[in-house]
């Protein structure tokens, strides 16, 4: 996995005994253990795990600060050929004051200790008793355990074979203050930012740690590991629930739910490839090095043995939240910005006509359900809109009646305007048999009925409405000055598999129940252009997935390759975990290889795109997000998947 910038890490929260530290050593042997069989490289304990954080006056105990040392060096035995990193909370003596340190190990060395810089005082928190901030440490390095070891807050722990992958920690309430040491270390380069932690459980507490860890993922655009003490710990006056989360860019991948009785393993793979891909992408990144002139960062080398599969769990359809809930927060908001973008410019240049096309299909019926939206918020006439019905050589009577029934249910101004006289007279003006149904054949079927929607806009004095997705940009899947073309496209920025959950929202919520069965069966129809004639039966003979492939595998691919930057192998590998069971290898590999040449090849499609709103984390705007010459080779990138067995 470490080919892919992927890092298998795990948050432990063990079963402990107060100021027990050979018993609490053996529990942490035993969780490494576990951990290490399920290919853990990375293992991060609780704030001061080997004595427990509950202490209180024992921490001035000789015996307890040597025995937590002891303890330390049963932990680095066991660790001796293990290539795994462990970070380890412990009390520590060093020139007369004690500190909260965590101590890195890694195949029986012990790589650092970082001390922790900000010591709470207050309400239920009395740590100022016992323990000394970083910021009264003189030293640099110190002898433990027969080792010379670099102690300080400004360590980086680089990995050996993952050039992404450097870690850098902070403890506990390091997290809670204004300006957190994380945010420093992750300007120097670290990727990965660990918290050992013990923070009690008060109402509403998680909440806000959950959200806390949540955004500082996100705002430093690294993975988040944090893990607090459980049980074990006295509840003389608190609890603590031993919460314990992993988080990636803002997303919480892995959570292990507060109260338990511990002695558990919270493990996810990390993806550091993509960390720096967003991280480049932010100019803020650079422009925030400045604070660091001060601060010099010792770094400190580590290796670990690479996981062999991946345990990530990756969302086959990342585009569309898997929470119905937040399902429908996300298709309300889409279904705003477009309404707003829509209407803002219908004001701005005097209220035109809105003028769409209708076939029947998922893309027109959301650009037509976006106007009628406009009208009711800008308290315009629905008749405003006009929406044309363009039959043609494929259309069939289910696309048709639904186009119909939609636009009179909507209350739009009607218009059915045939084009296959047009498209007959033309493939007899450009010498083309009609009974030849290759590429010319439909591209005169999509251009026609471009010409007929801006030539009724002319005559109206309206806006042609675009229907067009981002799926179909990406894969070139629409006719140059065709479809491709409008004066605003609503539907530019929302991925094909969006589009149908954003459908079957408004028929969800739409009151009027005639309308409400046209949406459901506007969304089992079979996606299609309808350009080939029906079957002998009347049905849809031309499946526009059958010719692409799945919308939900390039949905999938454009989300990978252009928003996390992945290379063609690991988005295959990101695929066959994805779609476990429902797609085989060889179909994900053609569809693959399908994708990058579509995408690269239809360049010139995207670097013309009309206006739309930007809905999404991917937008293909040449004014906006994507920008990419039309002559680009994508050679390198097909000679990638040719190495895959």
């Amino acid at each position: 996995m470490h080919e892919y910038g992927m890092v298998r890490v795990a948050c432990a929260v063990p079963r402990l005994q107060l100021a027990a530290c050979q018993k609490n050593s053996q529990g942490i042997i035993d969780l490494s253990k576990t951990a290490y069989e399920n290919g853990v490289e990375v293992l991060l304990f609780p704030e001061l795990a080997i004595t427990g954080y509950t202490c209180g006056d024992l921490f001035f105990q000789r015996s307890l600060q040597q025995n937590a040392v002891d303890a330390l060096g049963q932990i680095c035995d066991w660790s001796r050929g293990k290539k795994m990193l462990l970070v380890i909370g412990m009390p520590l003596a060093v020139d007369g004051c004690l500190y909260n340190v965590a101590a890195v190990i890694n195949d029986g060395k012990i790589l650092g200790l970082v001390p922790k810089t900000y010591i709470p005082n207050q309400q239920e928190f009395y740590e100022k008793r016992w323990f000394q901030p970083a910021t009264s440490l003189r030293r640099t390095t110190i002898e433990l355990l027969n080792q010379q070891v670099p102690i300080g807050t400004e360590l980086l722990f680089e990995h050996q074979s993952v050039k992404d992958c450097v870690l850098a920690i902070e403890i506990c309430e390091d997290l809670w203050v204004p300006v957190p040491p994380g945010s420093f270390h992750a300007l120097a380069g670290a990727t990965l930012i660990l918290n050992p932690s013990a923070s009690n459980e008060i109402v509403g507490k998680s909440d806000y740690r959950r959200e806390l860890i949540r955004s500082q993922s996100g705002r430093l655009n690294c993975g988040y590991l944090y893990a607090s003490s459980g049980f074990g710990e006295s509840t003389s006056d608190l609890v603590f629930g031993g919460h314990a989360l992993i988080a990636e860019k803002g997303i919480l991948l892995e959570e292990l739910p507060k109260f338990n009785e511990g002695d558990k393993l919270l493990i996810t793979d990390i993806d550091t490839e993509s960390l720096i891909h967003d991280r480049q992408m932010l100019q803020g990144y650079g422009d925030c090095k400045e604070l660091l002139k001060e601060k010099c960062y010792r770094r400190i080398a580590f290796d670990t043995r690479p996981a062999e599969t991946l345990s990530r769990k990756v969302n086959p359809f990342p585009f569309v939240p898997g929470n119905e809930a937040r399902r429908s927060e996300r298709c309300e908001e889409i279904f705003n910005i477009q309404t707003m973008g829509l209407g803002s410019r219908i004001k701005h240049i005097g209220n035109p006509k809105m003028v769409v096309g209708i076939s029947g299909g998922l893309d027109s019926t959301m650009a037509l359900l976006v106007c009628a939206s406009v009208c009711d918020r800008f308290d315009i006439p629905r008749d405003s809109i006009h929406a044309v019905t363009m039959p043609g050589f494929g259309t069939t009577d289910r696309t048709y009646d639904n186009a119909v029934a939609l636009i009179k249910g909507i209350g739009a101004t009607f218009h059915e305007i045939s084009i296959v006289e047009a498209c007959q007279k033309h493939f007899a003006d450009i010498g083309h048999s009609m009974s030849v149904h290759d590429v010319t054949y439909e591209n005169v079927q999509a251009r026609e009925r471009t010409q007929i929607l801006m030539d009724l806009a002319n005559k109206l004095n309206g806006l042609v409405i675009g229907t067009g997705d981002l799926s179909e940009l990406a894969l070139g899947w629409a006719t140059y000055n065709g479809d491709h073309m409008s004066m605003y496209g609503v539907n530019g920025s929302i991925p094909k598999t969006l589009i149908r959950y954003l459908v079957k929202w408004v028929a969800d919520h739409e009151k009027d129940e005639t309308i409400r069965d046209i949406l459901y069966d506007v969304l089992d129809t079979p996606v299609s252009p309808e350009l080939l004639p029906p079957d002998q039966n009347g049905q849809i003979q031309q499946k526009t997935e059958e010719t692409v492939g799945p919308y939900e595998l390039h949905d999938f691919f454009i989300y990978h390759m252009v928003r996390q930057g992945a290379s063609p192998k690991k988005i295959y590998l990101l695929a066959l975990n994805a779609f476990a069971g429902i797609y085989e290898k060889p179909v994900i590999l053609k569809w693959l290889k399908s994708y990058y040449r579509r995408f690269f090849t239809q360049q010139f499609k995207r670097n013309c795109l009309p206006d739309g709103p930007k809905v999404g984390s991917v937008s293909f705007s040449p004014r906006g997000d994507w920008r990419m010459p039309s002559d680009a080779q994508f050679k390198m990138w097909l000679e990638e998947l040719e190495t895959i067995q």
